[in-house]
């Protein structure tokens, strides 16, 4: 079979396409974030906009909207107390659950990087018009929510 300089299979395959735009974009958000001065990767940034939309919930369920299995999103959860963004309490309902909330210095920082965060988007996508970055946000929403529950 000759390959010459034909386009690679590879670059043809969602996975791969998905898996490249997934490196470009931690790179650009750890590029803004380190800029402004802060040690906060995307799952924690995810993690910390969960929690500031829905304060005292367990860790189970900021799992589920952060789409990250329980253990690791223990260590996230655990590293966000570490630098004093959340708290963590055992639930009076439910004494092998934790609550979590925001601190005021969490809730500082969310404030601060959702803007900055917001306002990187574009640079995830670059090359895209303003009706095709929409288009891609829909299709990618919606191949998402067409998943199997235990894919997202």
């Amino acid at each position: 079979m000759t390959r010459g300089k034909s386009v690679r299979a590879s670059e043809r395959l969602p996975g791969h396409l998905i898996r490249r735009l997934h490196q470009i974009s931690t790179l650009v958000f750890h590029r803004h974030v380190q800029q402004m001065g802060y040690d906060i990767t995307p799952v924690q940034f995810a993690a910390l906009d969960a929690l500031g939309h829905n304060p005292k919930i367990d860790q189970k369920s900021l799992a589920q909207l952060v789409a990250k299995d329980r253990a690791t999103l223990g260590t996230v959860v655990e590293r966000l107390e570490q630098k004093g963004l959340v708290t963590r309490h055992i639930s009076p309902t439910d004494k092998r659950a934790r609550v979590l909330a925001l601190t005021s210095d969490g809730e500082c920082v969310l404030d601060e990087l959702l803007p900055a965060i917001i306002a990187l988007q574009t640079e995830i996508l670059p090359g895209l018009t303003e009706e095709e970055y929409r288009q891609f946000i829909a299709l990618a929403g919606k191949a998402i929510a067409a998943a199997p529950a235990d894919e997202h």
